[in-house]
């Protein structure tokens, strides 16, 4: 937080958060925007995704330390929402507002079809491989026929 410096997430496809994994290749750069201690003495961190990546090559270092060079994914076009799924601004809108203090300050793009679409799938309960293939794909439209799917199958 000091250097400003971003940092990679990546879901773990095999083994545990401690020690060796192998992970999915694409993920997204992070930055710590806040932290804090809690009454049990753990720190607790807030960090916003910036950009998607790609992982070209990675080693673990002997303090299990992973290192990766990526290749950063181009943002996707800001795209106006499909009448077709106009409902979801409204909705992605009040759930912001019900989880509060987290997304308070964050800049609402709601007729933003990508912006939506990745807000959702962020806050979803969904499998953790759907929210990967999610971040993997740049189809906006595809992700939006997702949630759609989702949403459907919740009956909301």
């Amino acid at each position: 937080m000091k250097d400003d410096t971003p940092f990679g997430v990546v879901l773990i496809k095999e083994g545990a958060e401690a020690g060796a994994a192998s992970t999915h290749e694409t993920g997204t750069l992070a930055r710590v925007s806040d932290f804090y201690q809690g009454s049990d003495g753990l720190l607790g961190i807030t960090a916003v995704g910036e950009q998607r990546f790609r992982i070209q090559s990675a080693t673990r270092q002997t303090d299990g330390l992973n290192i990766a060079e990526v290749e950063r994914i181009p943002a996707e076009l800001a795209m106006p929402l499909p009448q077709e799924f106009s409902a979801m601004s409204n909705m992605l809108s009040n759930v912001l507002d019900d989880l509060g203090r987290l997304y308070e300050s964050l800049h609402r793009q709601l007729d933003d079809a990508v912006w939506v679409s990745y807000r959702l799938m962020e806050i979803l309960p969904v499998a953790l491989d759907t929210k990967q293939s999610s971040l993997e794909s740049s189809d906006t439209l595809d992700r939006l026929r997702l949630i759609d799917e989702v949403l459907k199958a919740a009956g909301t």
